[in-house]
């Protein structure tokens, strides 16, 4: 089983995802990943000029490498993996930021991954305002101003629209210990 944990930055997502590995055993993952690609998009991310086009592609490579080299050979081997982020972040932060420079951006990158993407089986969406998920995260790069998240969050409403027996909400406004506590019985409940 393939569960993601999604949201708009500062929602929380990694404090759950960390509180995860003491109760839930599972492959424990992430996008972008710790290889050279994610160390790729690390470094789009941290350029304020990088092309939105080709910053998409990097964020792909490094999700077929996820999905070779980690997601695919743990669901092979009958293991329950977790991962923070995965494409569906794609399809809501990059269609975000491809608005107005390609037609139906969220359709397009859906298309790209269409072919080679494995989908979730659940995806845990942690809900939180764009302004209160800016604050927390402390606007510390492009993908963080309340403005943006506003964008993203939109696009996740629409994948939420698309496939809602696939998604989960989580009220991220909560006490990070009543999040966590409420993620993990949602967890338990999905591997049982």
């Amino acid at each position: 089983m393939l569960i993601t944990l999604e949201g708009i930055d500062g929602a929380g997502k990694t404090t759950v995802w960390e509180a995860l590995h003491d109760s839930v055993d599972a492959e424990f993952t992430r996008e972008p990943t710790q290889s050279w690609y994610g160390d790729c998009v690390r470094e789009s991310v941290a350029d304020d000029d990088a092309d939105p086009l080709a910053e998409l592609f990097l964020y792909t490579a490094d999700h077929a490498a996820h999905l070779a080299d980690i997601v695919r050979p743990a669901l092979e081997d009958d293991e329950v993996v977790i991962s923070d982020r995965y494409a569906d972040s794609r399809y809501a932060y990059q269609g975000a930021a491809l608005a107005g420079e390609i037609r139906r951006p969220m359709e397009y990158i859906r298309g790209i991954h269409k072919p080679f993407t494995r989908e979730p089986d659940a995806t845990i969406y942690l809900e939180i305002p764009p302004e209160q998920g800016a604050q927390r995260a402390g606007a510390t790069d492009k993908f963080e101003s309340a403005e943006y998240l506003r964008a993203v969050q939109s696009n996740y409403e629409q994948l939420i629209e698309y496939d809602e027996e696939r998604f989960v909400r989580v009220d991220a406004t909560q006490p990070p210990e009543d999040v966590i506590e409420q993620t993990e019985w949602i967890v338990e409940q999905l591997v049982e």
